[in-house]
């Protein structure tokens, strides 16, 4: 990956006259990792900004996140835009409307889970269980570190079964465990639905995808959107498939200031 600043004068000439289409991951992006969900508080400045940005003719935010829609809709509070909640398996605004059905059994499983682990983690401090109603979190970042070994055998005894008859998905985020449906379904395919219907939206734009995320399950978008448009990590640098990197949430937010300035 590469430092973003140090390629600004190439990327923004690029920027200038394209219809961009701009995704935002939401914690860890657009204002930093809380220690719980109701702690994650966008500033105003940020809101206003991405206001801005949405009030452009060709510019399009996407705001996409684990989080369920109405928490990111209760969070940020545009009409403007487009939200994709629960790691794209809900997708909402501008003329989107689009919830993944799940079966009656998979609901059952995820209800048995959680109550498992509402019982398990009894004794147990720090745990957070955030239902979203078509997945499950399980977040474990105010644990004690000497219990966070015990915390991801329970989970994992939890989930076994259920993962091995393929009745669930789970997945590994920042702290966090993600219980999700069997389906094949990812912020990536999400990211190319949006794509594609804005592209059919405005078939006389070219369409240029912009993408901001943190954690592990960003990379299924950064690889869809490989040599399409811009993927930007947020955080210390590692292994990532996306192509540029910018230290913290502070560097993005100077980004989307830099891209306004540009499309004023």
């Amino acid at each position: 990956m590469e430092y973003l600043f140090r390629k600004w004068d190439d990327i923004k000439n690029i920027l200038r006259y394209k219809y961009l289409l701009i995704f935002c991951d939401f914690d860890g992006t657009l204002t930093p990792i809380a220690k719980t969900p109701e702690k994650a508080v966008i500033s105003k400045n940020t809101k206003e900004l991405l206001r801005k940005l949405s009030q452009i003719s060709d510019c399009k935010i996407v705001i996409i996140s684990g989080r369920e829609i109405k928490y990111l809709k209760n969070k940020i509070q545009l009409k403007n835009i487009i939200y994709s909640g629960n790691h794209g398996l809900e997708i909402d605004g501008y003329g989107f409307k689009f919830k993944a059905l799940v079966s009656k059994k998979y609901k059952n499983v995820l209800k048995i889970i959680k109550n498992s682990l509402i019982n398990k983690f009894s004794d147990i401090n720090g745990i957070l269980l955030e239902d979203k109603d078509i997945s499950l979190s399980i977040h474990y970042r105010l644990v004690n570190k000497n219990n966070i070994p015990l915390v991801k055998a329970i989970i994992n005894d939890a989930v076994l079964l259920y993962k091995k008859n393929m009745d669930i998905k789970v997945k590994n985020g920042k702290k966090v465990f993600e219980i999700m449906p069997p389906i094949e379904w990812n912020k990536g395919k999400s990211v190319s639905q949006i794509l594609k219907k804005q592209q059919n939206l405005f078939k006389n734009k070219n369409v240029y995808p912009i993408y901001f995320g943190d954690d592990t399950t960003d990379e299924d978008a950064f690889e869809i959107l490989r040599n399409k448009g811009i993927t930007i990590f947020v955080g210390k640098t590692k292994l990532s498939k996306a192509k540029y990197y910018l230290k913290d949430t502070k560097e993005v937010v100077k980004v989307l200031k830099c891209i306004l300035e540009i499309r004023k």
